[in-house]
């Protein structure tokens, strides 16, 4: 699609080497130019088998790290964190980030064993860094997630805001409670992260009720592409669901619903009367700030 004259936003789809399934979905539709980011988590043992297939899409969309510090398996050991072997649910990470609990130096290790693992199957650092549940951004996580990447050398990542200004996700009307939620975690990631040299997305949609959507996706996605803000990032969940997927994520018919839209003609028309071209990060107008 041209993108000359269009408002312009990145797409991005999480969870790539969940399942084979889930990744196969999300690289058709980068080679179909549909999307234009995938997030990728370095967690999932697929991600050893299902890197390399992205290799042939290099330089059609940004490819970055699902940071994921819930429900699965940690790559090392945290034995406070992740006593049993198994990351804790979201519930337990978010409460014991506003208590100011967590062990930052636990997860500030398994930052850094996530990302050696994105390096050394994709040969490069990511292009972004994002979180599985939105958990990058929250207290304690952040600064661990800021000083491991301010270590690095090379050009430095893109991060995820998921930060939203109140009137934005009051009048698009769309999971207004979670969405809301989400935002106020997120609240001050993105000034941290400028203020480490990092850029960030001004603009973020694609939360909705899963299980209960108010709206086809025709409608919802027509709101998150226009009611976004200057350098606008849409996250979205495609792929293939099976009893591989069910076994390991409760989102699982949803996939199959996002990804036949994003595939269709549907997410064309949506894009097409909004008059927005998808693109990765580094094609958005220069930030302000």
């Amino acid at each position: 699609m041209p993108t000359e004259g269009r408002r312009k936003v990145v797409v991005c789809a999480d969870d790539y080497a969940l399942t084979p399934g889930v990744s196969r979905a999300i690289r058709e539709l980068i080679a179909a130019g549909r999307i234009s980011a995938t997030s990728v988590m370095t967690v999932c043992p697929y991600w050893a088998e299902e890197g390399p297939a992205l290799a042939t899409l290099t330089g059609e969309a940004d490819i970055g790290l699902h940071l994921t510090l819930t429900d699965q398996t940690p790559l090392g050991p945290m034995p406070e964190f992740a006593p049993a072997g198994r990351l804790p649910p979201i519930g337990t990470v978010v409460k014991a980030s506003l208590l100011g609990r967590l062990p930052t130096s636990e997860i500030e290790q398994e930052i850094e064993r996530q990302l050696a693992a994105f390096i050394a199957v994709w040969r490069r650092p990511p292009a972004h860094v994002d979180g599985h549940h939105h958990v990058h951004q929250l207290p304690g996580v952040r600064s661990a997630l800021l000083k491991v990447l301010g270590r690095q050398g090379g050009p430095r990542p893109y991060l995820r805001s998921c930060h939203e200004p109140l009137a934005r996700i009051w009048k698009r009307g769309i999971a207004r409670q979670k969405a809301l939620m989400i935002s106020s975690l997120g609240t001050g990631f993105a000034e941290s992260a400028k203020a480490h040299g990092f850029a960030t997305n001004d603009g973020f949609g694609g939360i909705y009720d899963l299980g209960a959507q108010p709206k086809r996706l025709d409608d919802l996605f027509a709101c998150f592409v226009r009611d976004l803000g200057a350098r606008p990032l849409v996250m979205c969940h495609p792929g293939y669901a099976d009893a591989e997927l069910a076994a390991l994520d409760t989102m699982t018919a949803e996939r199959d619903v996002e990804r036949a839209f994003l595939a269709g003609e549907g997410w064309l028309k949506v894009l097409a009367a909004a008059h927005v071209a998808v693109v990765p990060f580094a094609a958005l107008p220069a930030s302000e700030h």
